[in-house]
């Protein structure tokens, strides 16, 4: 009796806890289902990928010379006694540049005149005497060469005097004066009195390796960025190319030709020179950070409806931080340019830039 009266209690215990188990094993499936559900969304910022124009250059430097410069010396001796420029002054061609003093080349002229004056009238007295052989061939000879004496040092003496006043052998501007008033110079002294640049024109040399010469031709664009002027840019053009490569240093001289015609430019500036070799427009271009080169291969990470996807791309000219691409992207995505270094494909991101 104990026995059958004890089953049915059990079964009545067991059905009454029916309900407690389902309700724990509902809430820990719930759980786990939200969980999953749960997903991170890795912060990143994008750029749109653009079409525009790339080059290829060859990118090196440069320093600005003048295209015409001269170094002015005293060709007489002598005090100074006028200078009438200065440092920063823009003169023509036989401008007056200074003056020396004059006295002893106008007596020294005076002198010559003088002697030349009377080899003259000697010779005008002789010339009868000798048409009527009264005077030897020899005499006269001689006195015919006095004069040819006497006259020549009479051009010196003037020549002299004319070389007390400095001229300008260029146009162009006093980049430098060392003349002083009172200071003693001597004739074709070796320190220079003027120091003069034309600055209309400047030119920028450049040294390229040898395997570059096919490469560039007489004409070919160049662009000059200058710090100097807050990174300013210039147009040049190639102007000469040298036939011969240096075996010291295997490389070939090119002189671009830089117009100046504003005069903002100036000699002895420093120049980052870009030689262009190509241009191509409507290429699709893309920031260079945006790339990354995985198992070998260059990738680019997609961003579409917040999931970015990893997609293989080959990349052409690049230039000023872009890069061209040439196959991979149609020219409309949007691009992962921060935050792809740890992204895998198809990761859930956030984009945080505008």
């Amino acid at each position: 009796m104990a026995q059958s009266t004890l089953k049915p209690l059990l079964f009545t215990a067991l059905i009454a806890s029916l309900p407690l188990l389902n309700g724990c094993g509902e809430a820990e499936a719930t759980a786990q289902t939200d969980k999953a559900a749960e997903v991170i969304n890795i912060p990143v910022e994008v750029a749109r990928v653009t079409t525009g124009s790339i080059s290829s250059n060859y990118s090196t430097t440069a320093v600005l010379e003048a295209k015409e410069e001269a170094f002015v010396v005293a060709r007489a001796s002598g005090i100074i006694h006028e200078i009438l420029v200065e440092e920063g002054d823009y003169v023509e061609k036989g401008q007056v540049l200074a003056r020396l003093e004059t006295e002893r080349y106008r007596l020294n002229l005076q002198k010559a005149q003088a002697n030349l004056t009377g080899i003259e009238k000697e010779l005008s007295k002789i010339k009868d005497v000798y048409q009527k052989k009264l005077v030897s061939d020899d005499a006269y000879d001689k006195l015919q060469a006095q004069y040819k004496s006497a006259k020549a040092s009479l051009d010196l003496a003037e020549l002299d005097l004319q070389e007390t006043t400095i001229h300008a052998p260029i146009s162009g501007y006093i980049a430098e004066r060392n003349a002083k008033v009172g200071n003693l110079t001597e004739s074709f002294q070796r320190e220079r009195m003027f120091h003069i640049v034309q600055q209309k024109q400047l030119y920028g040399v450049v040294y390229l390796p040898e395997k570059e010469l096919s490469r560039v031709h007489k004409g070919q664009l160049a662009s000059l960025s200058l710090s100097a002027l807050l990174n300013k840019t210039v147009a040049a053009n190639v102007e000469r190319i040298s036939p011969v490569i240096d075996a010291k240093t295997g490389t070939f001289k090119v002189t671009l030709r830089v117009p100046n015609d504003d005069n903002n430019l100036k000699a002895g500036m420093f120049a980052q020179v870009k030689i262009n070799y190509n241009t191509l427009n409507d290429a699709i271009l893309l920031p260079r950070q945006a790339l990354l080169d995985m198992d070998n291969k260059l990738n680019v990470f997609v961003v579409k409806d917040g999931i970015a996807s990893k997609v293989a791309v080959k990349t052409g000219y690049q230039e000023d931080g872009l890069i061209q691409i040439t196959e991979g992207l149609s020219g409309q995505e949007q691009v992962v340019i921060t935050g792809h270094h740890n992204l895998k494909d198809n990761a859930h991101v956030e984009i945080v830039n505008s």
